[in-house]
């Protein structure tokens, strides 16, 4: 057998009672949460199914221009929604987590497909949109939880680095330690999903290619590879982030201003 079955409009609706059965717990242990669920739902609906449209089209044309526009509409994107997490956060954080996100996503994604995978030719669609966007995803999870940790730990710490500073500590001297702990926090989550791919879940990329009739060590290999990318990139955006992030917890008199608010 080779291809994923086909799933229809009637098959879409029964699966939806898994939905359904997660509203109605929301409902019944009253945790404010069903109208969320049923955004979430049919965002999630709307949002893939024109995907899948946008993804045909783009196959058939398969132009690099527009294969890195795409790829730069996910990166900006991305660091809206980046900068819409940060509850908190210094504001003028766009720009800098837009270059972060820009420098892993371009960097990993390329690297991956024209000197792992050996696409022909190099911005193949069908290899390049995908794996662009597990890798932008999880970078960007990473480098959220990466600056959330890092601020809510600097404000936390207010009067400590004001102390340090007055004594003649650089900015970075009173940020490092807070920056260590924000970057375990961020590369902790894809530490897990490596440790426990394989033996307590199947990873999405792995089981797509299964259903889809690939050779399940072919599609161990891929997997394999994806989860080493993530990796980097989750590391390396969240290592520029908080480079050029941290600078806007201080003026330009390198005085902090965070505050403990």
């Amino acid at each position: 057998m080779s291809g994923a079955l086909p799933i229809g409009p009637g098959q879409l609706a029964l699966a939806s009672g898994f939905l359904a059965a997660a509203a109605g717990l929301s409902l019944v242990l009253a945790l404010g949460l069903t109208r969320s669920i049923l955004v979430a739902a049919a965002r999630a609906y709307v949002q893939l199914l024109a995907l899948g449209l946008v993804l045909r089209w783009v196959f058939g044309v398969g132009t690099p221009w527009l294969v890195l526009g795409i790829l730069g509409g996910m990166i900006v994107v991305a660091a809206q929604t980046l900068t819409a997490r940060l509850r908190g956060a210094p504001p003028g954080l766009f720009l800098r987590g837009l270059g972060a996100l820009a420098v892993s996503g371009f960097t990993v994604t390329l690297a991956v497909t024209a000197l792992v995978v050996r696409v022909d030719p190099w911005w193949e669609p069908r290899y390049v949109i995908p794996i662009g966007g597990m890798v932008i995803g999880n970078s960007l999870n990473g480098v959220a939880v990466c600056l959330d940790r890092l601020f809510a730990d600097l404000r936390s710490r207010t009067r400590e680095i004001e102390a340090l500073l007055a004594l003649g500590a650089t900015p970075w001297e009173t940020v490092l330690p807070s920056a260590r702990s924000a970057l375990r926090a961020g590369l902790i989550p894809t530490l897990n999903s490596m440790a426990a791919a394989g033996i307590v879940f199947i990873p999405g990329m792995m089981t797509g290619q299964v259903l889809s009739g690939t050779d399940p060590r072919v599609a161990a290999a891929y997997q394999i590879v994806v989860l080493l990318m993530i990796s980097a990139a989750t590391a390396v955006g969240s290592v520029l982030s908080l480079m050029a992030g941290y600078r806007r917890a201080f003026d330009r008199e390198g005085r902090f201003g965070l505050g403990d608010g």
